[in-house]
């Protein structure tokens, strides 16, 4: 059975007692109950108040579409009628914020990973806990240990800290310790990485298909750094790795390798337990997800999930046929009694650690420390014309604004904040309509007006790109006179626009789409303050052409 005095729980006598006595004093449907993670959103208050006081779920998750005072009083409503305490999860994956509609954006992994600043990871982490610590969170899916590999990748991007192992090393360490150090479980996600394919596990099963030594030099020693420091919880994702598979089982069929990890017990049991010494709690990640479902029938996916390690299941397509179809596996034996308690032992040791009522109050500057670290953290990626920098209104009167992307942030308008922040210092702004554009001569070009582009393409669930759709009428919003008029390129979020982009003459990395990031940027064009990021990944993509 599971040494619950081991790191990561590091239990006292008292806790493993009520652990165990806990658990001998559930039935097993109750038991089954305890693997089930849901989205709060999904149920009527009634209906969700009722799953929980019948212990049909051992987790929640709450969407951030709620304050923090409105979300804190939704967890105090079903821990009224809990019998045992609930695990509370969010994303905090780019700030409080991820928790509740009014916490602190604090930006995007790649944003701290640009600073190169441990220091800096572990503010974000604090943040992170504190805030989330405060409305009742007790487990965090984060930080995200994937390596941005691969810059076609939709979905890992800014989401990671980069694609350097030793920084992503160093980054996600510092995270999670300042996490767990508010009491709160980090999860790190998503084993076995991804980053390395140009798809996106919502849509259908990844696969890191690094050579097994090539991973264990990279993602397995990212989460082997983590397990090493007291890791309490990590993400299956639906994401295969064939080569890390067969080594561990020589002569199994690649068929049977490219399994996502979800439903591996090779890469669960003989890899993150046996070889990486893993001992807390394995989760998977949404099951709603196509990785997950494409793979195999519902009704053999998810007692085969909880069978190969896993030890929840997070999120339902439909809960009653989920919780069914573990009940009928469970009767038929194809759940067995001795899996379903070493899982049930794990959460309700995690549960003994990280379960508390009492919800400390939030005393790190949240709002100060994003503005310090995305001033450490902006980049100046490309910059061939030196002598065209600082921008002032002595020198460009006007700038010709042209934005895509998403417009809509968190903080407001894209478009309206950099409009406010360049008509503040001194700039007169032309705004840019393509509809009313049409082409003409080079001549025509003024030369005191500097043209700005603004992009926040983000990374973002469920789709295959994240790159620029021009205008169809010519693409006369593109940078088409890069060599006769100055013309600077800001990426927001996407920090590999330079591919869409290649002869642009200076460039720019925010990785992250707020006021403060976007007032920071004009700031050091204008020479106030000095860019001092440094790329987490390739921003050139590895062409050749992007250098010149």
């Amino acid at each position: 059975m599971v040494d619950l005095k081991k790191i990561p729980f590091l239990l006292n006598d008292e806790q493993v007692a009520w652990v165990e006595s806990t658990r001998e004093n559930l039935s097993a449907k109750e038991k089954i109950g305890q693997l089930f993670v849901v989205m709060g959103g999904d149920y009527s208050d009634e209906t969700l108040k009722k799953m929980v006081e019948e212990g049909r779920i051992g987790g929640i998750l709450f969407r951030p579409v709620k304050t923090a005072e409105e979300i804190r009083a939704d967890y105090a409503h079903l821990d009224e009628v809990a019998k045992i305490p609930l695990l509370k999860a969010a994303n905090l994956e780019e700030g409080g914020s991820g928790g509740m509609s009014d916490g602190t954006l604090y930006g995007w992994p790649m944003l701290t990973a640009a600073t190169d600043d441990a220091e800096e990871a572990k503010r974000f982490g604090l943040v992170c806990g504190e805030e989330g610590r405060s409305i009742g969170i007790n487990i965090t899916y984060s930080p995200v240990c994937d390596l941005d590999i691969n810059f076609r990748n939709p979905i890992t991007n800014v989401r990671t800290f980069g694609s350097d192992a030793e920084r992503v090393k160093k980054m996600t360490r510092a995270y999670m310790e300042a996490v767990q150090e508010t009491g709160m479980a980090a999860c790190a996600k998503h084993f076995p990485g991804d980053g390395v394919d140009f798809r996106d596990q919502h849509l259908h099963p990844s696969y890191n298909t690094l050579k097994a030594n090539e991973w264990y030099e990279s993602y397995g020693a990212v989460y082997q750094n983590l397990i090493n420091n007291g890791l309490m919880s990590v993400m299956v994702g639906h994401i295969g790795q064939p080569y890390v598979a067969m080594e561990a089982c020589p002569g199994m069929s690649f068929e049977e390798a490219m399994m996502p990890a979800t439903l591996s017990e090779t890469l669960l049991k003989k890899v993150l337990r046996e070889r990486l010494g893993f001992n807390g709690l394995i989760t998977t990640d949404a099951t709603i997800m196509a990785g997950f479902t494409q793979v195999m029938p519902r009704r053999q996916g998810l007692p085969r999930a909880i069978m190969s390690g896993c030890d929840m299941l997070v999120f339902n397509t439909d809960f009653e046929e989920d919780y069914r179809i573990l009940c009928d596996a469970y009767e038929a034996g194809e759940l067995t009694e001795e899996r379903l308690d070493e899982a049930v032992t794990r959460i309700l040791a995690l549960k003994a650690r990280v379960c508390t009522e009492e919800l400390p109050e939030v005393k790190v500057p949240g709002a100060a420390w994003h503005r310090e670290t995305a001033d450490k953290a902006i980049t100046l990626v490309k910059n061939t014309q030196p002598d065209k920098l600082p921008m002032n209104p002595d020198r460009y009167p006007r700038i010709k604004l042209i934005t895509i992307g998403k417009d809509e942030i968190l903080d407001g308008s894209v478009r309206q904040i950099v409009e406010e922040t360049l008509v503040k210092n001194g700039f007169e702004i032309e705004p840019y309509d393509w509809h009313e554009d049409d082409l003409h001569a080079s001549s025509n070009l003024p030369q005191d007006r500097l043209t700005l582009y603004v992009a926040n393409h983000e990374q973002w669930s469920n789709q295959v790109t994240i790159r620029p759709s021009w205008c169809p009428k010519h693409a006369l919003d593109a940078p088409r006179h890069v060599t006769e008029e100055v013309s600077i390129f800001v990426s927001l979020a996407n920090p590999y626009h330079l591919q869409d982009v290649p002869r642009i003459k200076t460039y720019i990395n925010a990785y992250t789409a707020t006021r403060t990031t976007i007032e920071l940027v004009i700031e050091k064009l204008m020479g106030k303050s000095e860019f001092k990021g440094t790329s987490p990944v390739d921003a050139f993509c590895g062409l050749p052409d992007t250098n010149l």
